[in-house]
């Protein structure tokens, strides 16, 4: 029973690579060959070696160029839209560093406007309260803030927004 187990194992085996052989399309020896041969003559067989390329692509010259798919765009659109984007700005500047012209050329564009931001009573009473409660960096090369480097100095203080400690830092010293 055994034998006969493992011959039917066998059948079923080779009935499974005989469909994946088949299931290309039914293609005949013939067409396989004319295949490889066309890839052969339009250079699209890798090249030895480790490089992952085709000859094609090692060797443009020896090869005639590849058909261009149409791509529904007129020269005259995408000459309008490199135009338009070298207008707004957002052409990306020659070199690897990714950047739009802009700022690799400011002088050129003119500022654009991100909307309002906070005025200047603002930044100075957020400054005052970052010094009051420690959140500004420590000096050295920690890149610690205060709070954390000292924090025995700012142990009773309290941000604002938490109650009314401002006037009492004030009234105590606290503010530096």
């Amino acid at each position: 029973m055994s034998s006969s187990r493992a011959s039917l194992i066998a059948l079923a085996i080779a009935a499974a690579f005989t469909a994946a052989a088949h299931a290309d399309g039914g293609k005949t020896r013939e067409q396989v060959r004319a295949e490889l041969t066309q890839a052969v003559r339009n250079g699209d067989v890798m090249a030895p070696g480790e490089s992952g390329l085709t000859l094609r692509q090692m060797y443009p010259q020896r090869y005639p160029a590849a058909p261009v798919a149409a791509s529904g765009v007129t020269r005259e659109q995408v000459l309008g839209e490199v135009q338009e984007a070298r207008r707004n700005g957002t052409l990306m500047a020659a070199g690897e560093a990714g950047e739009q012209t802009p700022q690799t050329n400011p002088q050129a564009y003119a500022a654009r406007f991100t909307g309002p931001g906070k005025t200047r009573a603002q930044v100075e009473a957020e400054t005052r309260e970052a010094i009051r409660t420690g959140n500004i960096l420590a000096g050295g090369e920690s890149s610690l803030l205060l709070k954390d480097a000292y924090p025995q100095r700012y142990a009773n203080i309290r941000p604002a927004a938490e109650g009314p400690m401002q006037a009492q830092g004030a009234a105590d010293g606290n503010m530096r």
